[in-house]
């Protein structure tokens, strides 16, 4: 829906932003050389080898802020996602400038030219997404621009979507009323929606209000409308979509298509598939073989304080399940006695737990215990970042005491991860863990793991529930 109706101003936002690197790059140039010339240049470089150098960053933009996901529309619905998404695509793009720079030999380009791009590139774009913001506002005001949604329905998926609409309104979509089917459901459609009437009315309403979108949302008690809908609509010029009621199912990565001229929706899949699969696959073995580099000289000095202070292996192996259900051995340096568990069974770790040895609980104070998971990782039983993986014992606990429990198997298991960094760890709240698993798994993207990684060395490493 927003997609279709913001397709052109995309494009046009699109040009617009290489537009403006354009003439940030430029403008970088006068300023550096020429206005400000701050720290003094002993001589100014040639304007064409800059001017080249303009039109390669151009594209170059293009290229970036489609990738980061800058014209994705549902990301400019709140003006804090939009400045995020520029900030991170100027930066991404500000590197990759740089690079490109350093490795170009044919012409030295000036660091301090790049940084005043920077800041211009930013101050413009800025100024470009307010006075747009503005210009889409006083349009809609003069009602150019305007699509007229109608919903059908009074159950819990038009009040969700209702609920969505009103942001939506900075892109002209507005919702002119809701269709009251009669049936004898309790309505939860907020006071100020106009109730515009029955299904008997139902045509000429779209034409009194001139209606663009016509949206069914019935509740499973409304379904038997649905064919005299059919009838009436088949009518009309408008063009209608069907919101499914899928009741208490907990969607996960929702998908819509076409099977043979069938629609299908996808209710719940997991997002590591394809090309994502592939780049994830690809960051977890060059992460664990850098931190494997890294952590060798540490993770042997463990093994050997582990072994002289107390009997059994420094190495263990524990049962844990992972993607798509599937049991593996999650490696741990022991922190617990030799056979702690033979007269308790497996129990959860608790505060001042006294099945812990003294270097045990330094090594569970700063996680360092889970360093000979980067093993697992590279063997591809985990990735770097994910939910943290689980014992079956307890999992078969959890999995009907706590809805949609299971829905976190279907990504790879992971050292670190969203429900971690942000407190959820050890002895705490399950439902608060999955809620956070669960929206790591639904927003899932590279540079969403980049960020979990970031925050993990000093958030994750030294959490007050680790015991």
């Amino acid at each position: 829906m927003i997609k279709r109706h913001t397709q052109i101003f995309s494009t046009i936002l699109r040009l617009l932003d290489m537009s403006l690197a354009f003439a940030a790059w430029e403008l970088a140039y006068l300023l550096r050389f020429i206005w400000v010339d701050f720290p003094a240049a002993v001589l100014i470089p040639e304007h064409h080898e800059y001017l080249k150098a303009a039109f390669f960053v151009t594209i170059l933009s293009g290229f970036v802020f489609s990738f980061i996901g800058v014209y994705k529309m549902h990301k400019a619905i709140h003006l804090r996602h939009e400045i995020y998404s520029l900030l991170r695509g100027t930066l991404t793009l500000f590197l990759l400038t740089l690079v490109t720079a350093f490795f170009y030999r044919n012409f030295s380009y000036s660091r301090v030219h790049t940084i005043y791009f920077l800041i211009c590139f930013l101050n413009l774009l800025f100024l470009s997404r307010f006075l747009t913001r503005w210009w889409l506002e006083w349009l809609h005001k003069k009602g150019k621009y305007i699509e007229n949604i109608l919903i059908i329905g009074e159950g819990d998926s038009a009040c969700k979507f209702i609920d969505r609409l009103e942001r939506l309104k900075t892109w002209g979509i507005e919702l002119r009323g809701v269709i009251e089917t009669g049936s004898k459901i309790k309505s939860n459609i907020p006071a100020n929606i106009p109730r515009l009437g029955g299904i008997d009315k139902l045509s000429l309403i779209i034409q009194t209000h001139k209606i663009d979108q016509v949206f069914i949302a019935l509740s499973p008690h409304e379904q038997q409308f649905l064919q005299e809908l059919k009838e009436i609509l088949s009518e009309q010029w408008v063009d209608v979509r069907i919101m499914p009621d899928l009741g208490t199912f907990r969607t996960l990565n929702t998908e819509v298509e076409s099977f043979d001229d069938m629609p299908i929706v996808t209710v719940v899949q997991s997002p590591m598939t394809g090309w994502n699969q592939v780049s994830k696959r690809i960051i977890d073995i060059v992460g664990a073989l850098i931190a494997l580099v890294l952590f060798a000289p540490l993770m042997l000095i463990i093994a050997i304080v582990i072994k002289i202070t107390s009997s059994g292996p420094s190495l263990y192996g524990q049962e844990r399940m992972g993607l798509d259900g599937r049991t593996f051995n999650a490696l741990k340096f022991r922190s617990m006695h030799y056979d702690a568990e033979s007269e308790t069974g497996a129990v959860w770790a608790s505060e001042n737990d006294n099945r812990r040895t003294k270097v045990g609980t330094v090594l569970r104070k700063y996680s360092l215990d889970e360093l000979p998971q980067l093993f697992n990782v590279f063997k591809g039983e985990m990735s770097l970042v994910g939910p943290r993986p689980e014992r079956p014992v307890f999992i078969e606990q959890f999995k009907s005491q706590i809805p949609n429990y299971m829905l976190r198997h279907k990504v790879k298991a992971g050292i670190t991860g969203w429900a971690q960094i942000n407190g959820w760890r050890g002895n705490t709240s399950l439902e608060k863990r999955i809620e956070f698993d669960l929206y790591y798994i639904e927003r899932w993207s590279i540079w969403f793991d980049i960020k979990i990684l970031f925050l993990t060395f000093y958030r994750g490493f030294f959490g007050t529930n680790a015991y």
